[in-house]
């Protein structure tokens, strides 16, 4: 079936699954707030918000096997969506799951917090669907809101507040940048459409105006913030640490992968003929957030922050894939996000299983000897952390994941020959801080005054051993997720050849 989104009543309907969720948050929201404040209240909130969630996954499901489409309109109907959400919403699922747990430890009742997370996540959902400057700009805004209120909600610890302020400035400072560039791209090319702006920079003979070349460099420095890419990643480390352990979960798997597929969309859909315009900035993007990534996250010894650096150092990784600009390169995104996801998630819910009331013991150094104590947890950990580095077999589908980047960079019309070599040794470094929690859970004793941690309820063991199954199966049959990943590729425009003429070597800085 064939949407067209010309017709308010077909709109609608290709907009089913973001209605519903979206819908059915406002109904919990009314239910969140009609009864006093209690445990047992946002338990109830946060397990019927787990429904609502897997009946959205269901109707994403359903979409996705229809095979719909579309005509072109200000929403995309595609697989590239379909799998986007999927994504999404089973990062939102973990990430509800923990909370149960996390919200009774540290005496966050209010339901609403649950109610945020699904709005959040609806705002995400426009984001994978926009085809539409003014559409991403509404995603990111219904995504953000709720973050900055999520960040801030544990309101018995200053670092909480300081992470919300931080993020809050410079998230509205961002965005300053992204609707001044969606402006000028509107002022050079007369369009917001993404479709259009294309057809209106060959028709127009605009690869070198002005007003169009700051538009992008201006929506390029508001997603670089939003991805948390060196140099604009300065608000991550602090806000990573100071919001509640499941949000940071959240944000660092569900608004980074979000943000990356608004990301893509606009520059592959939008700007694809001007490849040899954007790809230069892109490509130092890439190779500084890789590096600069890692090497600070070589000194961190708080958990948070190091894993905050780690997610800075995958968004290098990730912006690899748009770098190439191929169809091979955006199945390798998504199968990345993928692997990337349920790594993270897995990794903050072993925090999560792992803390205490106050998260006193954040350090990597309490994390000694947890091999003799708590021998599930430091296997599960273990799983995670190799699945970040990417290392082969135990690292499950990690390891595919950054070969398949690897194979995209390689292969491409333009093989990215030195961005490849730039990647490799960045993991190499990585494995310097990955490796390094692995050797302190298995091979440093347990100090005999440090607290052994209380075993974790159902909920958050649920996510540990269901994301470390997932990672670990997939990494023996890869191939259900490179055949999904494949079907989701939105359809590229390969690079101008005249682009090469101009002097811009496209396989180099």
């Amino acid at each position: 079936m064939q949407f067209d989104l010309s017709m308010p009543s077909q709109l609608t309907a290709a907009l089913g699954p973001d209605l519903l969720l979206i819908g059915g948050s406002m109904l919990l929201l009314l239910w969140a707030g009609w009864r006093p404040e209690s445990d047992a209240h946002q338990r109830s909130v946060g397990i019927l918000s787990m429904a609502l969630c897997i009946l959205t996954m269901v109707a994403v499901g359903y979409y996705a096997n229809k095979g719909y489409t579309a005509t072109v309109g200000a929403i995309a109907v595609d697989n590239f969506r379909w799998a986007a959400d999927e994504i999404f919403l089973i990062a939102t699922l973990g990430t509800l799951a923990m909370s149960l747990d996390y919200n009774v430890r540290e005496g966050i009742t209010p339901g609403e917090t649950h109610v945020l997370l699904l709005l959040s996540t609806s705002g995400m959902m426009i984001l994978a669907a926009a085809r539409d400057l003014i559409i991403v700009f509404l995603g990111i805004e219904l995504m953000s809101i709720a973050i900055y209120v999520l960040v801030g909600i544990n309101r018995r610890r200053e670092r909480s507040a300081e992470g919300a302020i931080k993020y809050f400035l410079l998230g509205a400072f961002s965005t300053a940048f992204l609707l001044y560039g969606i402006a000028l791209v509107y002022g050079a090319t007369g369009a917001t459409n993404f479709v259009e702006i294309k057809t209106n920079i060959a028709r127009f003979n605009l690869e070198h105006n002005g007003l169009l070349l700051v538009g992008i460099a201006l929506i390029l420095v508001g997603l670089g913030f939003k991805v948390a890419a060196v140099p604009f990643h300065m608000w991550a480390p602090d806000v990573y640490e100071g919001a509640p352990t499941p949000i940071t979960a959240y944000m660092a798997a569900a608004v980074k992968a979000a943000a990356f597929a608004a990301f893509f969309r606009i520059w592959l859909d939008a700007f694809p003929n001007l490849l040899f315009v954007w790809h230069q900035a892109v490509w130092w993007l890439a190779a500084l957030t890789m590096v600069v990534g890692n090497l600070i996250a070589l000194a961190q010894r708080n958990i948070k922050r190091l894993l905050a650096y780690s997610s800075i150092a995958h968004a290098g990784y990730i912006l690899v894939a748009i770098v190439v600009g191929t169809s091979l390169g955006s199945s390798a995104f998504m199968f990345y996000l993928f692997a990337y996801t349920m790594a993270t998630l897995g990794a903050f819910a072993v925090i999560v299983a792992l803390g205490r009331a106050g998260e006193d013991n954040m350090s990597v150094e309490d994390y000694a000897g947890l091999w003799t104590v708590r021998p599930g947890m430091a296997v599960a950990m273990a799983i995670f952390m190799l699945a970040l580095l990417g290392f082969p077999i135990f690292g499950g589908i990690g390891f595919f994941a950054k070969w398949y980047v690897l194979q995209a960079a390689l292969t491409s019309q333009y093989p990215q020959t030195k961005l490849a070599v730039v990647l490799v040794v960045a993991s190499v470094i990585s494995a310097g801080y990955y490796l390094y929690v692995v050797m302190v859970m298995f091979m440093k004793p347990r100090a005999t005054a440090t607290v052994v941690p209380e075993a974790t309820s159902g909920w958050t063991r649920a996510v540990v051993w269901a994301s470390a199954a997932i990672i670990l199966i997939f990494g023996l049959f890869p191939d259900a997720i490179v055949s999904f990943t494949q079907r989701s590729a939105p359809s590229v425009t390969q690079p101008a050849t005249p682009a090469v003429t101009k002097g811009v070597a496209l396989n180099s800085p």
